[in-house]
């Protein structure tokens, strides 16, 4: 059996400095490589033109780039959504969405293959979990998304940790991720353009108020994003099986505390499913929840998955759900549905090749 190659990707600036100059390189040479990696998006060694051809073949030896090898990729029927099955290097598989806005591009990527929390309306929770993501195949979804509006001319805006798995069960992979992405000498995302959604793992939103952002004395200023789905522990016991844990309560005091560290407004993701969260109920203790924190409601019609009987709700549905949140001044964005008609919005990613 050959010896694994070293993924290039998986490595920081140092590292790559260290490795490259070990082999008699000078400094220089280790910029030059990941300016290849990170701004030209390179797929090859032999792309590196301005390497000498003795190092490109010493890198072709014993490295790779850490480039995701795309299973199957299916587009929407209006164009806007591109959902991409990529294999990792041990032979699973993860998808990522790249989605087309007016004024912004984002990349919706994965943390983990499956997910362990087990949301009984989410695809990825139908498939269990199998293992996390390492920084580099977090970071490579998104060269690979970047890559492809580079090759159209365009230029990647958003990421939103809104794929596959619970990041902040991957948290030291996925900080480093993101810490990755916001370098202006890698991909230069803008800390307020990335949005990191969990269902709530206290001990981890606890860490991201702590983390510290790219000034002295800031806070890392990316956007949290609670996927919430219920306002009473009862419903959520049931759509969201982690909070039998902890409990709203708790929840709720670690947002309270992350938003009063960091001065950032919070996102509640709420899925709207017919008869059982969109009732008026529901909104008005969404309402209390919501009281004195700084917050913002993301509602999103249910997306269908073959595992789950759910259904969305009549538009009369929503407009009494919506007109509680009026009431009391509750702001609140009902999100456009992306991709379903390749199961690509949110709650529909699957590790599936057989009927991609």
């Amino acid at each position: 059996m050959s010896e694994q190659k070293l993924s290039l990707i998986e490595l920081e600036f140092p590292a790559l400095e260290a490795l490259l100059t070990s082999w008699g390189a000078p400094k220089y040479r280790a910029r030059q490589v990941w300016d290849w990696l990170y701004i030209h998006k390179a797929t090859s060694f032999n792309h590196m033109a301005n390497l000498p051809q003795s190092l490109r073949d010493q890198l072709s030896t014993t490295a790779d780039i850490g480039t995701l090898t795309i299973l199957a990729t299916l587009q929407s029927s209006d164009g806007e959504t591109r959902k991409d099955l990529l294999q990792l290097a041990d032979g699973e598989s993860i998808e990522v969405v790249l989605m087309r806005y007016e004024r912004r591009r984002t990349a919706c990527i994965s943390t983990q293959v499956g997910c362990a929390i087990g949301c009984e309306f989410c695809a990825t929770g139908q498939m269990g979990f199998r293992r996390n993501l390492s920084v580099g195949e977090i970071t490579a979804q998104v060269v690979h998304c970047a890559r492809i509006l580079q090759d159209e001319g365009d230029r990647l805006t958003n990421v939103v940790f809104m794929g596959m798995g619970e990041p902040l069960l991957n948290y030291d992979a996925t900080l480093a991720a993101i810490r990755r992405l916001i370098d202006p000498q890698t991909l230069g995302i803008g800390q307020r353009h990335i949005t990191l959604s969990t269902v709530g793992i206290i001990p981890g939103i606890a860490r991201l108020a702590q983390e510290p952002g790219q000034q002295a004395d800031t806070h890392l200023q990316v956007t949290l994003a609670i996927s919430l789905h219920a306002a009473t522990d009862e419903l959520r016991n049931r759509l969201v099986p982690i909070n039998r844990q902890n409990g709203l309560d708790a929840l709720f005091a670690a947002c309270q505390n992350y938003a009063e560290l960091t001065n950032r407004r919070i996102s509640f993701e709420w899925a709207l499913i017919e008869g059982l969260n969109d009732t008026e109920e529901q909104a008005a203790a969404l309402v209390r929840r919501l009281s004195g924190l700084r917050a913002h409601v993301n509602l999103i019609l249910i997306n269908p998955t073959r595992a789950y009987p759910g259904r969305p709700p009549s538009q009369a549905r929503v407009t009494g759900f919506t007109d509680i949140l009026d009431r009391h001044n509750i702001p609140y964005t009902l999100r456009l549905r992306r991709g379903t008609d390749i199961e690509a919005g949110c709650g529909q990613l699957r590790q599936r090749h057989d009927d991609n």
